[in-house]
């Protein structure tokens, strides 16, 4: 029997991986969600979760700690990455390679690190907030900068030569010319660095000696405990994760980002 080659069943294994990853870990957590001790149908995780203050607090703190995050790492890297998109020092590739380094170091042994520096200091214990949102940001830097100066190094030069005949100052051209056309840049690193940190209990845990509570660590004490009321929980973390994305446009194609935003 002689066997055909069909450009569809490049297809199964993909399917295979979605199905048994993607797919049956999201149902089994739809399941629990909606269901009670005794497997029965039931909403009563979803009202306890909006009648308790306390989780409505924890989820708050979390999008709150990861907005300042986002928009800590976002002040800091667009700089950086402008700078070094434009710039033509031959060394740069060196210096983008300084901040993408910590990426590829494990990143339990970065947050051990800025513990040690922080008790070092000795404010290790006292400024948890503090403590968490420098480790985060620490943490995401990277995650940011690197989206950001890709999108800048596609940038067409000439668009600069045109903007300085036509008579625009620097900030002018950057405004029309640089700010709109990084947006794709923008929004992808908002995307990356948002979404994680929203969750990352490890850097509050360690950081801030267990004093901040995010939702991810509400999530990971109730899976211990409760796997209904934790897949309640998660399930409402991955609708505010979908929001989050649909909003910042992160569903949107590179060329439909750029085109929006001229």
């Amino acid at each position: 029997m002689r066997l055909r080659f069909s450009r569809k069943a490049l297809c199964i294994p993909y399917v295979v991986f979605l199905l048994f990853f993607v797919i049956l870990p999201m149902l089994t957590i739809v399941y629990y969600a909606f269901t009670d001790q005794n497997n029965h149908i039931s909403f009563l995780n979803f009202i306890n979760f909006f009648s308790d203050p306390t989780k409505l607090s924890t989820i708050v703190y979390s999008i709150v700690i990861a907005i300042i995050t986002t928009v800590i790492t976002l002040l800091i890297a667009y700089p950086v990455a402008y700078i070094l998109a434009r710039s033509s020092m031959k060394k740069k590739y060196v210096i983008l390679l300084l901040f993408i380094t910590p990426m590829w170091i494990n990143f339990v042994l970065r947050v051990n690190a800025i513990r040690e520096l922080l008790n070092w200091i000795g404010i290790l214990g006292e400024a948890n907030y503090f403590n968490t949102i420098l480790g985060m940001v620490y943490d995401f830097l990277p995650f940011m900068i690197l989206p950001l100066y890709t999108t800048m190094q596609k940038i067409d030069g000439s668009l600069y030569e045109a903007s300085a005949d036509l008579g625009a100052g620097a900030a002018t051209t950057f405004l029309r010319v640089t700010l709109p056309l990084s947006m794709p840049g923008v929004l992808s690193g908002i995307t990356m660095v948002f979404l994680p940190s929203m969750t990352n209990y490890v850097v509050s845990d360690m950081l801030g000696n267990s004093k901040v509570t995010i939702i991810g660590k509400f999530i990971e004490t109730y899976f211990g405990t409760d796997w209904h009321m934790g897949s309640m929980i998660a399930l409402i973390l991955l609708i505010v994760v979908f929001l989050s994305t649909l909003l910042t446009g992160g569903f949107k194609s590179e060329e439909n980002a750029r085109g929006a935003n001229l």
